[in-house]
Parts: structure tokens; sequence; C-alpha cells
């Protein structure tokens, strides 16, 4: 069964400004290419979604993965859907930004 693969606005946002960062640093074209690596790597989470690691110590469903050791992706997968909640990079803190996320919903 395949599931479909959506972005959170929040990741949508990290992933607008991870290709910002990388665009400064390096160039458009490297920043366009590593960021669209990262978007067909979570598409890719459609054929074989319970990849990564259960963190359900940070939030309930939590699962994460790492794109290339650089990147942290966390989602959420649900009957028939996995949600992007966040794209991490370069060691930011993703557990406190999503305790916070759900700390902020109660």
């Amino acid at each position: 069964m395949r599931h479909r693969v959506v972005f959170s606005p929040e990741a949508e946002d990290q992933l607008a400004a991870l290709y910002r960062y990388i665009a400064a640093a390096a160039t458009p074209g490297i920043a366009e290419r590593y960021v669209n690596a990262i978007v067909s790597y979570c598409e890719s989470l459609d054929t074989f979604p319970l990849r990564g690691a259960k963190r359900d110590d940070i939030r309930p469903g939590l699962r994460i993965t790492n794109y290339k050791g650089r990147t942290v992706i966390a989602f959420a997968v649900a009957p028939g859907q996995v949600s992007i909640l966040g794209v991490f990079y370069g060691g930011q803190d993703y557990a406190t930004v999503l305790q916070e996320e759900i700390e902020g919903e109660d």
C-alpha cells in the first residue's frame, strides 16, 4: 500500500530556509539540487513509511530519519498518509522544537 506524503507548513518553511542558506553559502543550483533530493527522499516514504527511529519520548507517533547524516527529517505515519513535520539541518535542536509544538497545542 502506498501512502500519501504531505509536508506541514513548518516543514515547507524549513526547506525554503535551507535553500536560502545553501544558495547564499554556495550557489542556487547546489541549493536546488540538495533541497530537491531531500524532498525526493521524503516522498520515498510513500512505500516504506515505518523506517527511521520511533521517538514517542518527544512526541507520540513521531519518527525520525536522516538524510546524508546532516539533515533530520521528523515525520508521523497515519493510515494512508505520511506527514513530514519538520526538516532540521546541521544539528538544529529538533527535539525541543517538536516538544514545544505539542505543548502549544494543549
